[in-house]
């Protein structure tokens, strides 16, 4: 029969406020700094989930007779030269904006693990014949091999996410290669190995975990350079095309209205980039420093 410990019946019920509470605390520790970019992040994401909700009129309804609008009671911040809200737009282009940047991590990240994972515990002629593989990675600038991926798959979302994804790879596996190298040399990996605990699992279960922090944290570091970059080619027409919503042809559709004094159409998405890529790094950052903070016991 198990023995109950006083107190510890309801231990489970109060655990996941505890967890709040450690994590609420976690994150205004790390500066008002940090707490701003944190809730920047959410509500993008928010904005995101919710476009339909929250968008004050139809992205894609032209109204000609409304061309750059100046902001108003009909439209916040005024309509496009198409008589489209800006606003609405801007909302909607929260979707593409991020969708794209999470498909890239996502992808560079799981590859760029699986590689480092590797590369970091098997060393010799593996970890060499992978670290040339990303060298070669890396002598091509990613957004010359996403305009080679539009020439040769067509312009669109999917072939600059691809190539960008395969330019991130070495960043996340050059990352995980040295921390996994630190690893190896820790008690608890030689006490694996003497229990006869395969390598793999080793790796895989015990390793990979203890590092998955950092990784994290540079992961949404890269997703602020990935809407960076992506947004680039939307703005030279090699992304996401019209009439989709999207930050980066938005400023590329805005560029005449500045002409003719209407400024908003190119601006306000330009700040959303802007604003969006500093909360990343931001988040990114403090992350990593609290994990180093954590480690160094101060």
């Amino acid at each position: 029969m198990t023995a109950v410990v006083p107190g510890m019946a309801g231990a489970g019920k109060g655990a996941p406020a505890v967890a709040r509470r450690r994590g609420l605390r976690w994150v205004t520790a790390s500066g008002p700094g940090f707490v701003l970019a944190v809730g920047v992040l959410v509500l993008l994401v928010l904005t995101a989930v919710f476009a339909p909700l929250i968008a004050p009129a139809d992205p894609y309804l032209v109204d000609l007779s409304a061309s750059l609008a100046p902001p108003g009671p009909g439209h916040l911040l005024g309509a496009d030269d198409s008589g489209r809200d800006i606003l609405s737009r801007l909302v909607y282009g929260a979707r593409t904006s991020l969708l794209g940047p999470l498909a890239v991590v996502a992808i560079s990240t799981v590859v760029g693990v699986a590689v480092g994972l590797v590369a970091g515990w098997r060393g010799g002629w593996v970890d060499a014949v992978l670290a040339r593989a990303q060298e070669v990675v890396f002598a091509f600038p990613g957004l010359l091999v996403a305009v080679l991926a539009v020439a040769v798959l067509g312009p669109g979302q999917l072939a600059p996410v691809l190539a960008m994804a395969v330019a991130f790879v070495p960043y996340v596996g050059r990352l995980v290669r040295s921390l996994v190298m630190q690893e190896r040399q820790r008690t608890y990996v030689s006490a694996y190995q003497v229990g006869g605990f395969s390598s793999f699992t080793i790796a895989v279960r015990h390793v990979l975990p203890n590092i998955a922090g950092v990784v994290l944290a540079q992961a949404v570091v890269n997703f602020g350079y990935a809407l960076m970059d992506l947004a680039a080619l939307s703005y030279l027409g090699l992304g996401v095309q019209p009439p989709t919503a999207d930050w980066g042809a938005m400023v590329s559709d805005g560029q005449t209205a500045i002409l003719e004094g209407a400024l908003v159409q190119a601006l306000a998405p330009g700040v959303a980039i802007v604003v969006a890529v500093v909360a990343f790094t931001v988040v990114g950052e403090g992350v990593a420093d609290r994990l180093a903070r954590r480690e160094t016991g101060r």
